[in-house]
């Protein structure tokens, strides 16, 4: 599949906000400011092309291993994390995570312990105990890129938030930062270039640095990649764990059965990977909620498919993935969400990832539920067939899958 990766790592850069907004409250764009400040210091230095792309694809998933850490090391509870002390070695586990999840990622160039080593302080006080001159140049940008935007926590990088950042980082010269990164970021950025950090168009100044490039992918090195994105999006909630990966199980089989090549399988299975991406914008208070959503809280779940449709918009090349990604709330009567879509703008892909959806929610087990039989879940899915909100044909193809 022929695609600009950088632009799928900048959409799922979004994601990666919402969870550490919940965390540490960092500002909306915070990955995307710290990749823009990488690349644009990384420049002073001379690094371009692959390496380039390269810096900018571990800058836009340096806390990919976010939830994932949060899930092991606090058992999922956001508000613990964010209010304890975290200790040199969980943040230690939080890069190791990080690290092994981009094992498999198509850098062109050595980007060894750069996620690693991201959190090492120049004197050597941080995780592993590194000093600065034991950490790889990309490790230590990124390093000072993400502690200096945490520190402004802005939204609008003004005179006044320039004179701020500037004495901060000449406080942890030498103790935080190291004097080469520290000359880098001075160099790269006087008030004007500063200010661009907080202005709405920031996606698009970080384009001009690193230019939309599509190439081709095989689709072992794409599923690799919505492997890991699942495992995001399923760590930020135990409610859902392995759903991702179930429904693009399910989606990718169902699509087999009925004569789909595979091409197409290969498609459903990321577009089933991916399709509860929008998942990670909504609060834990929700997701984990046991009980009965209220309607203000079920509306709230329900913008989940437009978040999914909204972030793989951004990605060039990705548009059918997106569109069977995102409608899988989708009912043929015209009464799902969040798009209202009818039978007639609904294609029989589409429809295989609503119905593989719904199986899968059905016959999984969750924290407040044990997973329904395969008859079972196979009744509630002929009474939807029959109120006309799922396929028929597609239902019962699924029916027969364990007869």
């Amino acid at each position: 599949m022929e695609i600009d990766i950088i632009g799928l790592l900048s959409a799922f850069s979004f994601a990666l906000d919402c969870v550490e907004a919940e965390l540490i409250h960092v500002t909306s764009n915070h990955g995307k400011r710290v990749a823009y400040m990488s690349v644009c210091m990384a420049q002073k230095m001379g690094v371009s092309d692959d390496a380039l792309r390269d810096l900018a694809a571990c800058a836009l998933l340096h806390d990919n291993a976010l939830t994932q850490y949060i899930n092991e090391e606090f058992y999922n509870d956001i508000s613990k994390a964010a209010a304890d002390e975290i200790s040199p070695r969980q943040l230690g586990m939080h890069c190791i995570y990080g690290e092994k999840n981009l094992e498999k990622y198509p850098f062109k160039t050595d980007v060894k312990n750069v996620i690693l080593y991201h959190h090492e302080e120049a004197d050597g006080s941080g995780p592993f105990g590194k000093t600065w001159t034991e950490v790889p140049l990309f490790a230590r940008i990124i390093h000072f890129c993400d502690m200096l935007d945490a520190f402004c926590k802005a939204q609008k990088f003004d005179e006044h938030v320039f004179n701020k950042a500037v004495h901060f980082i000449e406080k942890n010269r030498d103790i935080r930062f190291d004097g080469e990164v520290t000359g880098m970021f001075l160099d790269a950025f006087d008030k004007e270039e500063f200010s661009r950090l907080g202005d709405e168009h920031i996606e698009e100044y970080f384009w001009d640095r690193i230019p939309c490039e599509k190439s081709f992918y095989s689709f072992d090195i794409l599923k690799d990649l919505a492997n890991l994105f699942a495992k995001i999006i399923d760590y930020k909630s135990e409610f859902t764990s392995r759903h991702s990966l179930g429904v693009a199980k399910t989606a990718a089989n169902i699509s087999k059965i009925m004569g789909y090549d595979e091409v197409t399988c290969d498609k459903m299975y990321l577009a089933g990977a991916l399709h509860d991406v929008g998942k990670i914008a909504i609060g834990n208070e929700i997701l984990e909620k046991p009980a009965r959503l209220t309607d203000e809280e079920f509306a709230k779940m329900k913008n989940h498919a437009g978040y999914t449709y909204m972030i793989l918009s951004k990605v060039d090349g990705f548009e059918e993935i997106r569109d069977l990604a995102a409608f899988h709330h989708e009912r043929l009567d015209g009464s799902g969400y969040p798009f209202g879509k009818k039978a007639d703008e609904l294609n029989q892909l589409q429809r295989i990832m609503a119905c593989a959806d719904i199986y899968q929610a059905l016959t999984e087990k969750r924290p407040y539920k044990d997973g329904m039989s395969h008859k079972k879940a196979c009744g509630i899915l002929r009474d939807m067939a029959d109120k006309n909100w799922i396929d028929k044909d597609i239902t019962d193809v699924i029916c027969r899958m364990e007869d």
